[in-house]
């Protein structure tokens, strides 16, 4: 069976009441621009609070549309249809009977019709054409039975202006429409949690840029290039990401020359999120996004965060913050992140590790070593900052 017709269900966004149709426009915008990675040439449309997908071209990739869809946020379910127009009553028992024939090969099962009549000049009510239909397939298909409480199949009749029938539905990743939630950055390396972090708040809706720390000749250009594709793999749910490098090299090797080495990660840390927020401020972000996730490592402690902290204006959103490593890794590999994160190309974060790092810095400890950067940190942060380069990652 070749479907041609989607529809497009959405959960949160049915709730946002008067302003319910700026979400769904900006879910139709989603979906346009998710549709335009597949093969073929496709209609998007929302009427009456329902949105759907029309096959225009004489071919496509059905496979390939669903799995476009289903890196939209705010999409709950998606559903291939038989879209009929209104021409009687025999006309739909036939197609529904054509339709339970191809898509159900094996007829043993049950089934149930649920029938939502929004165009009221329909001749028949409801729960007529659920018992009409009932019937129709029973006698066309004997060993078919129907269970109105547990059916295997949902038979699903939709009469609007057409008539729309399925019973398939494909789960969507839920959430928000991306763009509806503002904007925030978010600090992404080459390890598993960031792009997770990443995934995780744009399906709230907020569109995401990403910061990036290169410390080069210590880390390669594959490392960096690991990064490119990992936020190339955010993008298809995100859309295009500004991904903003910071030649980070120089201030570490300063931070490592003049402050205990026990103290390098977190004033390290201090260090890039003061620049992240300077990069967020200019490109009119909310806020920073980080990967953190309390205790996973030693300046993820609640005390090291505070520090981190410290030194932000802005918020600073941890999605993973109560997560534990395998609940990180399973949505690494759902999202198809995780095989690229464990590629064995270290980033500045790894390289310039102390071997006891503190775990419960002192923050008057702290600001007292960053004083002894004060000579050259103002210049070269500004020069990391003047001499960044931007990549535009698309998916």
């Amino acid at each position: 069976m070749e479907f041609r017709s989607f529809l497009i269900k959405y959960a949160e966004i049915g709730v946002k009441g008067k302003n319910r149709g700026i979400f769904e426009d900006a879910l139709v915008r989603q979906i346009r621009n998710a549709l335009k990675r597949c093969e073929g040439e496709f209609f998007v449309r929302r009427t009456r609070g329902r949105v759907y997908v029309e096959v225009l071209s004489e071919t496509y990739d059905y496979e390939e549309t669903v799995e476009g869809l289903k890196t939209v946020f705010g999409i709950a379910q998606i559903c291939p249809m038989i879209e009929l127009k209104d021409e009687g009553f025999d006309q739909l028992c036939e197609a529904v009977i054509s339709y339970m024939g191809e898509a159900y090969p094996d007829k043993n099962l049950t089934f149930k019709v649920n029938t939502r009549r929004a165009r009221k000049d329909y001749p028949m009510e409801s729960m007529a054409v659920n018992s009409e239909i009932g019937g129709v397939l029973l006698d066309a298909y004997p060993e078919m039975k129907v269970d109105v409480h547990h059916p295997d199949v949902m038979l699903n009749i939709e009469i609007r202006e057409k008539i729309y029938v399925y019973s398939i539905e494909i789960s969507g990743p839920g959430g928000m429409p991306v763009g509806t939630n503002g904007k925030g950055m978010l600090l992404l390396s080459g390890g598993i949690d960031s792009p997770v972090a990443g995934w995780m708040i744009a399906k709230r809706g907020v569109k995401i840029d990403a910061v990036y720390f290169h410390a080069p000749p210590y880390t390669s250009d594959r490392a960096k290039q690991k990064v490119v594709d990992l936020a190339r793999k955010v993008a298809k749910y995100s859309g295009p990401i500004w991904l903003h490098v910071i030649n980070f090299t120089d201030i570490q090797l300063y931070i490592y020359e003049k402050c205990p080495h026990e103290e390098l990660t977190i004033i390290m840390r201090r260090y890039m999120m003061r620049i992240a927020e300077q990069i967020a401020a200019d490109t009119e972000c909310l806020g920073l996004i980080t990967g953190e996730s309390i205790g996973q490592v030693a300046s993820q402690t609640m005390q090291s965060l505070a520090a981190t902290n410290e030194v932000c204006h802005m918020p600073v959103y941890r999605p993973l913050i109560g997560m534990d490593k395998q609940e990180i890794i399973n949505i690494a590999e759902r999202i198809d992140t995780y095989e690229t994160s464990i590629l064995p190309y270290e980033d500045c974060c790894t390289i310039f590790v102390a071997k006891h790092p503190v775990t419960k810095p002192n923050l008057n400890v702290i600001r007292k070593h960053e004083h002894n950067l004060d000579e050259k940190i103002g210049e070269l942060v500004q020069t990391a900052l003047d001499t960044k380069e931007l990549i535009v990652v698309e998916a």
